[in-house]
């Protein structure tokens, strides 16, 4: 706020304190009612001074020895308070000759309420002027800008600050980038050879994978004006707004040309046409249809280069994807091993970090995670080291923030009745031999009966690599790891609990997939009977199902198929491996979580209390020595490879017919 914003507020307080006086003065100075009974006996004992007769109803009253009317009266009326006035006079006289009866005087009574009527709603009126010019002036000073919704509230940065260092594991999006940098920097390079700069780039990508960051990096390693507002800006309720700050927005652009705009969350105004329900949303498309005449119309806007983001690109209007406005689409991707590496230097640039952290094996167990999760993660670390008291992060730090990411804080503090605890135990204790037992399972890293988040216990299994693709067999696998829970419930507790609910819920969304979309099914094939994952609703609204009723039924029957058969496998696994889960259910009350290398023990055939005397004093593993664990585990299998291929060509044929029977 300017000085002089400062000093008509201050003086709009001063009129607003001195009203406030006023009214308190006069409350302070109102006169005492007396009664009509106690008036006519102090008149007739003669303590009363003088009388006013002031308004209609009333009288105002002086005793003797008062420097003022400090009493007031309600009497019937003035016209009848003359004639008591006499009465008392005369009664008085009669019982005391020398009686002094009180002066009276007759005052206009429609004088003060004038004055009152007409002052007060003008003194409203002054109050209100006073706040109505206070208000414009905040906003600008011109009536017309107080009411002028037709603004961008689009923010420009003149000097951005980042950089391309600051993005890490995007290699090939940072290529793409860089022409569009060097365009803003020399135009004259590609004129000269007839190339046209796209005049608009779409980032789409998964949330946190860093499409804002990108749009950031361009800006500042052109070092152009960047300006950036969100696709919901451009909506309001009034009609015809959106449409006139996409014009206002541009006219800006021009201004400061090179430059970009840059549009976040795109989909909230650039979804398809006609899509709305109920009539559809006019404003939107009025909103939509200015933004593509200013992108590719008839006035070309070649310096003005327009960046957007969304996840949603699948509901965009065909014409906002067209060469001409958003020529080039970037898919900004999650990270793999080698981004996730450098993600994890980029933002640990201002943390202090321990010698043993190894952002290697940090990158190997922390697949699936965006630029966005990478930060919280290291910074739930600091948090944790901080409350430790700990003055630098190590890995046992990161350790626990990946727990807490994954599956959520640690409620130790929650009362769990003993009935609970153990079917919390066995449930989880079902998940992790399965997954330990089953090949193509990912390699269990966690096994806990302490209630994180909205779970009771849970089970982490950490992959060792980043696999594209995921074959049937792994997906089978997963399903039947998803359901030991429910089958040791079954086997042990002879009953089965809610608990289970998550599980199914995600072992049936994975096997109709795989009868649907994936074509793993015997009876059905290599048909695509699925529908996007994301349903937009105005388009989908009416959309019918290209398949018939009985082969919905057949969906239903072979994805009930696979959820019966790998039920049944783990029901098996875990029935062939009791003593080893009563075994962990015995630690787990013992130690409420415990890691890889107990459940590697349990499965050396280590006894209960061996393996509770080796981990007495154990803290809990850290990534590294997961990683060398897994890492010594897998080299004698590398070893015998290495034997095969060096084997004469005739042998391995027949060798490994014997290896797929087995």
């Amino acid at each position: 706020m300017t000085n002089s914003g400062k000093r008509f507020l201050i003086t709009i307080l001063i009129i607003a304190l001195i009203i406030t006086a006023i009214v308190l003065a006069v409350k302070l100075t109102a006169a005492k009612e007396i009664s009509i009974n106690e008036f006519e006996s102090q008149f007739k004992s003669g303590n009363i001074a003088a009388i006013s007769v002031e308004g209609t109803y009333s009288v105002s009253i002086k005793y003797v020895g008062d420097k003022k009317f400090g009493y007031v009266c309600y009497v019937g009326s003035r016209a009848t308070f003359y004639d008591m006035y006499n009465e008392w006079k005369d009664e008085a006289i009669a019982a005391n000759p020398e009686f002094a009866a009180p002066t009276l005087a007759y005052n206009n009574p429609s004088s003060l309420s004038t004055l009152t009527s007409i002052l007060t709603p003008l003194l409203m009126i002054v109050v209100m002027a006073l706040l109505f010019f206070w208000m414009i002036r905040k906003s600008g000073g011109s009536t017309m800008q107080a009411f002028d919704f037709g603004k961008t509230n689009a923010q420009q940065v003149k000097n951005m600050k980042v950089r391309f260092s600051d993005v890490a594991g995007a290699d090939e999006e940072k290529q793409e980038l860089q022409e569009i940098v060097e365009f803003l920097k020399n135009p004259k390079k590609f004129q000269d050879i007839g190339a046209r700069i796209p005049h608009g780039v779409l980032l789409v990508g998964p949330p946190g994978t860093g499409k804002t960051l990108f749009a950031k990096a361009v800006a500042g390693e052109a070092n152009v004006p960047f300006f950036s507002i969100s696709g919901s800006d451009f909506v309001e309720m009034f009609v015809g707004v959106g449409a006139s700050r996409v014009r206002d927005m541009f006219d800006q652009a021009k201004k400061c040309m090179p430059c970009i705009v840059f549009i976040d969350e795109i989909d909230a105004v650039g979804r398809q046409r006609g899509a709305g329900l109920g009539g559809g949303n006019d404003e939107r498309e009025q909103t939509l249809n200015q933004l593509l005449v200013q992108m590719d119309g008839f006035e070309s806007n070649t310096n003005i280069i327009v960046m957007a983001a969304t996840n949603r690109s699948d509901i965009l209007d065909p014409a906002l994807m067209r060469p001409g406005r958003f020529d080039r689409q970037i898919y900004v991707n999650i990270p793999d091993v080698k981004g996730r590496e450098e993600i994890f230097k980029v933002h640990a640039r201002n943390k202090p970090l321990a010698t043993d952290v190894n952002f290697k094996s940090l990158a190997r167990l922390t697949s699936g995670f965006t630029g966005a999760d990478i930060e919280n993660l290291l910074n739930e670390a600091a948090i944790l080291a901080a409350r430790e008291n700990h003055k630098l992060i190590n890995m046992h730090d990161i350790s626990e923030a990946i727990d807490k990411v994954i599956a959520g804080p640690a409620k130790k503090s929650r009362v769990v009745t003993e009935t609970d605890k153990r079917i919390t135990a066995y449930h989880e204790s079902g998940h992790a031999i399965v997954a330990r037992l089953l090949k193509h399972c990912d390699a269990v890293h966690e096994v806990s009966i302490i209630p994180r988040g909205m779970a009771a216990g849970y089970t982490i299994t950490l992959p060792e690599t980043d696999d594209s693709h995921i074959t049937k067999n792994k997906l089978l696998d997963t399903i039947a790891m998803m359901l030991g829970g429910r089958a040791a419930e079954q086997i042990v507790i002879q009953d089965i609990s809610t608990g289970a609910s998550n599980d199914i819920q995600r072992a049936s969304n994975l096997a109709r997939k795989m009868v649907t979309e994936w074509g793993m099914s015997e009876t059905i094939g290599n048909m695509y009977l699925g529908a996007s994952e994301e349903v937009f609703l105005g388009r989908d609204y009416q959309t019918q199902l290209n398949y018939s009723d009985d082969v919905a039924a057949k969906i239903d029957v072979e994805t009930k198929k696979i959820l019966d058969a790998q039920y049944k496998v783990a029901l098996d696994t875990i029935t062939a491996n009791r003593d080893v889960l009563d075994k962990m259910v015995r630690i787990l009350f013992e130690k409420e979580t415990i890691y890889e290398d107990e459940v590697d023990m349990l499965f050396e055939g280590k006894s209960v209390e061996d393996i509770l005397a080796a981990t007495a004093n154990k803290d809990k593993p850290v990534v590294t020595d997961i990683l060398k664990k897994r890492e010594e585990a897998a080299k004698p299998a590398e070893e015998t490879t290495t034997e095969v291929v060096e084997q004469p060509t005739e042998a391995p044929a027949e060798e490994n017919k014997d290896e797929n029977k087995d």
